[in-house]
């Protein structure tokens, strides 16, 4: 009887000690997204309050979530490395150079939009790239790192060659989608062009003069992840419990949007105060495969990295796409 009371006590405290490792956890912690329902799945995340209720369920109690939104990408990843923040949701390109500057200790948790961005101009000379000129301005959010301005380098690549790789960097200026959307809706403004992105493009489309330049998909040959929430290997080594939670309420936000895609536009609306109409809003996710591109697994990111490197913007050339995620997303099917 006094071995098997000693057991339970060994038990006990091996329990006992197993518990505070959770309540060791974060209890409140900060998200980052950018305006655009590229990023609906966090917008129903939060309004539906997902990694809260996940978190519950797997252990950690009273967890409190901040969402923040930037109007680029590179504002969240400043915030990030400056601890500021513990999450941020934002384009592949980001990802990559932070999990290369920081030598891997920023990595990827899991995507949730794969949906082509437009670039759109008013000016009817523009038609394609070629009509580029230096003196015309192309509104991109965030100079030389964004999703949109990384994609100029590599169309540039591709039609003039390596050399000329950053043809189009001296005419990209830094303006959040919002802000680009009111430049092109005014034919007097001095940019006339902007790689867009959902809803903006569409928006931008049915006014008056303005067309299609050029878009994701025709540059790359394919889809490319658009955004993907990424931490650093610190927060997920301190609180695997909430990584967890954050990779749950994706798949069931994901879930949520194809179930019912007005309730989930609804959630977007009450929390951007985005005025666009409902009914306008879903002729945005009817869209040709629109809703399937919300999606968990990673998307043209290698192709992303094999630029980045080659323009020497990337020191570090990843085998796969696994090195800038972490373990617990291996079983993504990504590329």
């Amino acid at each position: 009887m006094f071995k098997l009371a000693r057991g339970l006590a060994a038990i006990a405290a091996v329990v006992g000690m197993a518990l505070p490792a959770a309540a060791q956890e974060k209890t409140s912690i900060s998200i980052t997204r950018q305006p655009g329902i590229l990023y609906l799945a966090s917008h129903v995340m939060e309004t539906q309050e997902l990694i809260e209720k996940e978190a519950d369920a797997l252990g950690v109690k009273g967890v409190t979530v901040e969402w923040r939104t930037f109007s680029g990408g590179g504002a969240q990843t400043d915030a990030l490395l400056a601890g500021n923040v513990d999450i941020v949701n934002t384009g592949t390109g980001n990802l990559l150079l932070l999990w290369d500057r920081t030598k891997g200790k920023v990595k990827g948790i899991i995507t949730s939009s794969a949906q082509p961005v437009i670039m759109v101009s008013n000016d009817p000379r523009i038609k394609s790239l070629d009509d580029i000129t230096p003196q015309d301005k192309i509104a991109v959010p965030t100079v030389g790192v964004s999703t949109q301005a990384i994609l100029l380098q590599i169309a540039a690549a591709a039609k003039y060659g390596d050399n000329q790789v950053k043809k189009f960097d001296t005419n990209t200026v830094q303006l959040g989608h919002p802000d680009a959307l009111a430049a092109i809706a005014n034919p007097n403004h001095e940019v006339k062009n902007h790689f867009s992105a959902p809803p903006f493009q569409y928006i931008e489309l049915k006014q008056k003069g303005v067309h299609r330049v050029t878009d994701s998909r025709e540059i790359l040959g394919g889809g490319l992840t658009q955004a993907t929430f990424f931490t650093t290997t610190q927060f997920a080594e301190k609180n695997p419990t909430l990584v967890k939670a954050v990779r749950e309420a994706t798949k069931k936000a994901i879930e949520s949007i194809k179930a019912d895609p007005k309730a989930a536009l609804e959630s977007y609306k009450k929390v951007s105060g985005d005025k666009t109409s409902i009914d306008d809003l879903m002729s945005i996710l009817n869209e040709p495969g629109f809703i399937d591109d919300y999606r968990i697994d990673p998307q043209g990111t290698m192709k992303f990295a094999t630029h980045l490197h080659k323009i020497g913007t990337l020191k570090t050339m990843p085998a796969a796409w696994t090195d800038y995620y972490l373990p617990e997303s291996a079983d993504l099917n990504g590329n």
